[in-house]
Formats: C-alpha cells, sequence, structure tokens
C-alpha cells in the first residue's frame, strides 16, 4: 500500500510565519479553509482561482500580470480590476505589505536576505528596458520556497527515524512523503505521519534556536496507487 503525506498549506505557512502577519497567523492556528474565506471576501470566481490569486501575490504578482494572464484575464482584463483587489488583500493582510517591503529593501540595502534557518540568499540589480532594476519575484518567493523545503527536510528525516524498517521510503517531492508498506503496517504509520508534521515546530527550535510559534499539520492518503488514494483523518485514528 503506499502512504503519501503532504504538509498542509506550506507555503501559506511559511509567509505567515516570516512576516508574522496576525490574521493569516491566526486562520492557521483556527484551521480556517484560507483560500475558500478569500475566495467571498475578494468576490473570486471559486477556490482554486483564489488559491492562485494568493500564492501569485505572494510571489510578486501585479495588477498587469493578472490582467495577463487566461488564469484571471476571463474574469477581468482591466488592471485597475485587479489593483483593486490586491488593495483589499493587502488590507486584510497588512502584515504580508509591510514584510513584502521590508523584504525588498532589506535585499536592495544589503544585496541579500538571511533567513532564521541561516539560510542566505543574494541578489544583484539587473539591466533591463535601458535601466537598473531589481528580481522582485525572486526576493519575495526564494525565502517562502526555502522555509518549506526546511520545514518538510525536518519532517522526511523524522519520519525515517521513525518508519525505518517498517516501510520502505519511495518518493519525496516538495511538500509530499510516499512510503510503500504492507496492508497491516498502514494504520500505525498513517498516525506517524501525523505526529512528525505536529512535531515540526518543536524540531524547527530544536535545530535552529528560533520559536516556530505556528502549527504544522499533514494530510495523510493510502491507495494501492496514486491514482486512487483515499485521506485519512488525524481523529479517526487512535
Amino acid at each position: 500500500m503506499l502512504v503519501e503525506s503532504d504538509a498542509t498549506g506550506l507555503e501559506v505557512v511559511a509567509a505567515a510565519y516570516l512576516s508574522q502577519d496576525p490574521v493569516l497567523c491566526q486562520e492557521i492556528r483556527d484551521g480556517v479553509d484560507i483560500h475558500a474565506v478569500n475566495q467571498e471576501r475578494f468576490n473570486l470566481q471559486d477556490r482554486v482561482t483564489a488559491k492562485k490569486f494568493k500564492f501569485r501575490l505572494l510571489y510578486g504578482g501585479t495588477k498587469w500580470s493578472y490582467a495577463q494572464d487566461p488564469d484571471f484575464n476571463h474574469i477581468s482584463t482591466k488592471p485597475e480590476y485587479w489593483q483593486e483587489i490586491i488593495d483589499e488583500y493587502y488590507e486584510k493582510y497588512s502584515g504580508i505589505a509591510t514584510w513584502h517591503e521590508q523584504l525588498v529593501q532589506t535585499a536592495m540595502r544589503d544585496r541579500q536576505l538571511v533567513m532564521p534557518t541561516g539560510r542566505v540568499y543574494t541578489y544583484q540589480p539587473y539591466f533591463k528596458h535601458d535601466k537598473w532594476t531589481w528580481p522582485r519575484t525572486t526576493i519575495l518567493n526564494y525565502p517562502v520556497q526555502g522555509l518549506g523545503a526546511d520545514l518538510v527536510a525536518i519532517a522526511r528525516v523524522s519520519s525515517y527515524r521513525r518508519l525505518r524498517g517498517k516501510c520502505l521510503f519511495i518518493n519525496s517531492v516538495h511538500d509530499s512523503i510516499v512510503v510503500d508498506a504492507q496492508m497491516h503496517m498502514v494504520p500505525g504509520i498513517c498516525q506517524t505521519f501525523h505526529e512528525v508534521f505536529k512535531d515540526v515546530p518543536e524540531n524547527f527550535e530544536r535545530m535552529f534556536g528560533v520559536e516556530f510559534n505556528l502549527p504544522m499539520r499533514a494530510s495523510v492518503k493510502v491507495g494501492l496507487d496514486w491514482k486512487n488514494m483515499e485521506e485519512v483523518l488525524d481523529n479517526n485514528l487512535n
């Protein structure tokens, strides 16, 4: 049987932690379906559109990128329309807006960003359209992607230590860890994956000496193949 564990909302959690935006942090602590809430708040077409909108904005999306993107321009091709939604988003998540500005200013001043884990990202301006400019999307993207990778790496090592000899580790991509196990081992493995991700904040603090003040959760699925997987909830395992 395949058992797959995915970090729930990995990049949103990473952005919330790095920005310490109070609204986003509280939504994560409360287990809110953030994309569904924002779909209604910002009058977007559906939850998937709300999810895409959020990630594009986290990584430096502008009114022009929304207006020209086929994922969004069927809603509106007017940059002004999207700027209103961007402004509303930053009004709700003002900590994200402040953090974005701080990231860009720090990268331009120091030509680097230093993460709580000790990762260092370096940046240089480049010449485009007859002027020097800074890679804003890269500046905003790298911290979130990098922290997400570090969080899953902690979970991956912890999973391997707890499950060694009980299953075969066969894949790990982005926020996903996949193992192959005999049927009778599956319930215990599912429970372990849930516990592993719950323990990530404590292990993060132990490794890096910095508090991680947000919960981590996992989506755990089981199936005979990747096409036919069913979720196993934490509260169904006793």
